[in-house]
């Protein structure tokens, strides 16, 4: 018997000893979480809804000040292109400009028709082939059939039957840009 209680005594003193110990641990656990609830103290679910709202309410109005300076400045480079979509083609023309000022001057002092009709021609030579550079096109018209996409009728004329709904004769010419019509041809069509 006396060897069984001594293992009993060893036992209650063991467990008496995790008693404290644990007794310690919740006290520490205790005061470490009464800090931490003094530093970060609990937010109602309430509260927590609100600082969600601010904070998406933030990244709003963040992000529709971004897009309205996309808008801004796109409606700006859009102007921009707009206003400065010709500045290639007037460059280009100002060749010409200067051909026909010397060929006016040289022309009050000359008194050959001749070299004054190939001056113009060249003139006009160089300001075909800039347009043409540019995409511009005329349109062949005459003997063709009558295109609506492509016409306008001016008036309409009796024509043998090989004529009958072509173009008989074109008043003015019209013009591709980059095959869209600019200027629709003004004809004659034949009835």
């Amino acid at each position: 018997m006396g060897k069984r209680n001594r293992e009993e005594a060893a036992e209650q003193e063991r467990n008496a000893a995790e008693e404290s110990n644990n007794r310690v641990e919740q006290a520490e656990n205790t005061q470490n979480e009464g800090a931490e609830q003094e530093i970060t103290p609990q937010l109602s679910v309430e509260e927590e809804l609100q600082m969600k709202l601010a904070d998406l309410n933030d990244k709003y109005l963040r992000l529709y000040s971004d897009f309205e300076n996309f808008r801004k400045r796109t409606i700006k480079e859009k102007g921009d292109l707009i206003s400065n979509a010709s500045e290639g083609v007037v460059k280009d023309m100002l060749a010409i400009m200067d051909d026909f000022e010397r060929a006016i001057d040289n022309n009050q002092n000359s008194d050959d028709a001749d070299a004054i009709k190939e001056g113009f021609q060249l003139i006009y030579n160089k300001f075909n082939s800039i347009l043409m550079s540019k995409g511009l096109k005329a349109m062949n018209s005459k003997g063709e059939v009558f295109d609506i996409d492509h016409h306008e009728a001016i008036t309409n004329v009796p024509a043998d039957k090989k004529m009958k709904g072509k173009v008989v004769d074109v008043v003015e010419k019209g013009y591709f840009l980059n095959d869209k019509v600019i200027r629709y041809a003004k004809v004659v069509v034949g009835q």
